[in-house]
């Protein structure tokens, strides 16, 4: 009998779990609001209810759990360190205290990490073995694959792509670093700069689409102009690929992968985005033979990629005793 896998996204807003095969097959699936706001003990209640929901009756089809969780964490003892959009979320235990529960093998990964490890055995990536996913969304994150093996540094803290410097005087990122690639090109950092080209007075659709409240305008909002062929909109996603393109040439030269592949809600402006990207990585790579051959394509899994994450994460445990160290 196939052994199955238990995959968690523990998300600021939502908690998800599935049941899945070692081929990616989701068989059943469950999510609910995370209620971060309730505190610790609540959020551990509900991923505990959320696993419940989705393991077969038979507990021994189930080889491990996998968790994708937010914030810097420990991948090897499987402790949240620091969940910023998770009140109370401080060097959490997360992986004993599932064992405890289940009695089940339990690892836990960065989401974004792990988002990585899912486009490489499902999706975008399969078949490559050094890749490097980002995603960009509210932030921008990613993952870094070299030879088969998910680079996680010495504390397991690598891969923050999106808090690369790319303007040592730009604006303040979330992080309390400056001029971070998160604070250029995520979907917030479009939507303000939305709002001071209609602060400006100048003509878009922006404004119109939101009825001139500025709070309402997001990334989304600027997409939809965009598609409709609101110039201003259109300028705006050209510079926020810039940037991503600035980003990926900064990691072309130092990891020299075989494909970049980019998910995450902002991807969803399409050539919009990925244009300027690749305009800017074949402008500014230090040489021709850093970007010919290695494509940039966008992910394939969408809403599912972090819980295949987890999946992948068990698979890769499997696969190499661990992390694959």
């Amino acid at each position: 009998m196939e052994k199955l896998i238990v995959g968690v996204d523990l998300g600021g807003s939502q908690i998800r779990a599935a049941l899945a095969d070692a081929q990616g097959e989701i068989i059943q699936r469950v999510s609910q609001p995370t209620m971060a706001d309730e505190g610790l003990e609540a959020v551990l209640e509900r991923i505990e209810e959320s696993i419940r929901q989705v393991l077969p009756a038979d507990i021994g089809q189930v080889s491990a759990i996998g968790v994708t969780a937010p914030g810097p964490l420990d991948p090897w003892r499987g402790i949240v360190r620091n969940a910023p959009n998770l009140p109370g979320w401080k060097n959490v235990p997360l992986k004993d205290l599932m064992e405890a529960e289940f009695d089940l093998p339990v690892v836990v990964g960065n989401d974004a990490n792990l988002a990585a490890l899912a486009e490489q055995r499902f999706g975008a990536g399969q078949g490559i073995a050094d890749l490097i996913y980002i995603t960009v969304s509210t932030g921008i994150g990613g993952g870094v694959i070299v030879d088969n093996r998910l680079l996680l540094g010495a504390q397991g803290l690598a891969g923050e792509v999106g808090h690369q410097t790319i303007e040592a005087h730009g604006p303040r990122c979330k992080c309390g670093n400056i001029g971070c690639l998160e604070a250029l090109a995520a979907g917030p950092a479009i939507a303000r700069r939305a709002r001071e080209f209609v602060k400006t007075g100048i003509g878009t659709a922006i404004a119109d689409l939101v009825g001139g409240d500025l709070d309402k305008i997001t990334a989304k909002v600027v997409n939809q102009a965009a598609q409709a062929g609101d110039p201003i909109a259109i300028e705006l996603f050209r510079q926020a690929g810039f940037y991503i393109g600035v980003g990926i040439v900064n990691l072309l030269h130092i990891f020299n992968p075989s494909l970049i592949v980019i998910g995450g809600s902002v991807t969803k402006a399409g050539d919009l985005l990925f244009e300027p990207i690749r305009a800017t990585v074949r402008q500014r790579a230090m040489a021709s033979y850093y970007w010919e051959n290695t494509p940039i394509v966008p992910a394939t899994l969408g809403d599912d990629v972090a819980l295949l994450g987890a999946v992948a994460l068990v698979l890769l445990q499997e696969d190499y005793n661990g992390f694959g160290i």
